[in-house]
């Protein structure tokens, strides 16, 4: 069965094999069980119903990966994306979780309509790699900001609008103890780095008397809180255009980039340079976003940790079908994620965003004109506390500049639409 499901022999691996890389991936990645609920959570979601949705989410977005693109590419609710919803659209702009659900939705609907009419390609070929770059290192400062402020290090200053908090006090010492972890662990190689130093962090504050046990494995929470909460109506309102823009645009980059790098890792790219059954891959990815909206949380997409996966001998979709089973049974570890605090995960956050802005040295900086709107897109993003700005405003001075420096030719017709479409978004609203 598995050999006329995943090909394994065709593909030199086997289930022992598979099955390894599945582990290796899941215990990678596993640190969003603990992470996304609670982003969520800060936007007035039920925590318990998040990790359900997370779960679940992740689960079916690994299925349908490995099932139908037989790829050994692993799915879950992305980090940044995450973050835009709870701080940017929520908390930023005052709209309600249920129509930021819609939101996701609706950008889920979009990439599926894009990779059935196989317009993805003139998309992510259209739009500059400098900003496509500076979208990514963007969301990375942003991380790093709000991992900063779960920590408590960065703390509102009435004069400078931020300021250092008292890193000598318990929480952001432990928060600044639980990065030097990550890093140290993830440098020497160890498997789960991030999801060890989360852990480790919860139970010093468990010992110190800052965090309350609350049991390690018990039946999964109930879904209701979130399932099918998402309000569509409102998301068609002149102020989301870019929201749903954001959504879109991140998990399209996001996904292309993941899809390509996992798949030359494991060597699967054909000789022309093409991504065989990609349709399938960002169909599974579209999919799994819009049913994760449905269940109640942000967009699901496809983890660069992956290549953890690969690097063991991952090549086929029993990888991922793996990794889905795993995010089943984590399920039944909802007290454990319940009990994690924001300065446990502020590291991961920060160490994800040194991941994501390791992109900026593809980066032209000899060229004004392109170094220019990155940077733009970069500072914006955590300064205006909004994905979505940091890109409608990258996207507005890549046209200016190029514009204005003479070299107009050189902007796609799609920048020159989007960049339009912002600047019409920014004068009504």
């Amino acid at each position: 069965m598995f050999e006329k499901l995943f090909k394994l022999s065709e593909n030199g691996t086997t289930v022992k094999t598979e099955i390894i890389a599945g582990l290796t991936t899941f215990l990678t990645m596993a640190y969003i069980i603990f992470v996304n609920p609670a982003m969520l959570a800060d936007a007035g979601m039920d925590k318990g119903a998040v990790f359900v949705a997370t779960c679940l989410a992740a689960a079916i977005g690994c299925f349908i990966m490995g099932l139908v693109a037989n790829y050994p590419i692993a799915l879950a609710p992305g980090m940044g994306l995450n973050a835009f919803f709870t701080y940017g659209v929520v908390l930023g702009m005052g709209h309600t979780w249920q129509v930021a659900l819609g939101a996701v939705f609706v950008s889920g609907i979009l990439f599926m309509a894009l990779s059935i009419f196989k317009v993805r390609e003139w998309i992510i070929n259209s739009i500059p790699l400098s900003l496509r770059t500076g979208i990514s290192a963007g969301i990375g400062l942003f991380l790093a900001f709000i991992g900063l402020q779960n920590a408590g290090i960065v703390v509102d200053n009435p004069a400078t609008l931020v300021s250092r908090g008292d890193i000598t006090s318990l929480k952001p010492a432990l928060a600044a103890l639980g990065f030097f972890l990550t890093i140290g662990l993830v440098y020497r190689g160890v498997r789960g780095a991030v999801m060890i130093a989360i852990l480790i962090i919860t139970a010093i504050g468990i010992l110190v008397g800052d965090v309350q046990w609350g049991g390690l494995v018990s039946a999964p929470p109930s879904i209701a809180p979130t399932l099918m909460q998402m309000n569509i109506a409102d998301v068609f309102e002149v102020g989301m255009i870019s929201v749903v823009f954001a959504f879109l645009f991140v998990d399209l980059f996001d996904t292309a980039g993941t899809l390509v790098g996992v798949a030359t890792k494991a060597n699967l790219i054909k000789e022309d340079g093409k991504l065989p059954r990609l349709s399938k891959a960002l169909l599974a990815d579209s999919t799994a976003t819009s049913v994760g909206a449905m269940l109640g949380t942000s967009s699901t997409t496809s983890f660069v940790e992956s290549t953890a996966g690969v690097a063991a001998g991952g090549r086929t979709g029993l990888t991922a079908v793996v990794v889905g089973l795993l995010f089943i049974l984590a399920l039944f570890f909802a007290p454990l994620a319940g009990m994690i605090p924001a300065y446990a995960t502020a590291g991961a956050l920060f160490y994800v965003a040194i991941l994501m802005m390791s992109g900026l040295v593809s980066v032209d900086w000899r060229d004004l004109t392109e170094a220019a709107p990155v940077v733009v897109t970069c500072l914006l993003m955590p300064l205006t506390y909004s994905i979505a700005e940091g890109i409608a405003l990258g996207f507005i001075s890549y046209a200016a500049i190029k514009l204005l420096s003479g070299k107009g030719r050189d902007v796609s017709m799609s920048v020159w639409v989007l960049s339009a479409i912002f600047i019409v978004k920014y004068l009504i609203a």
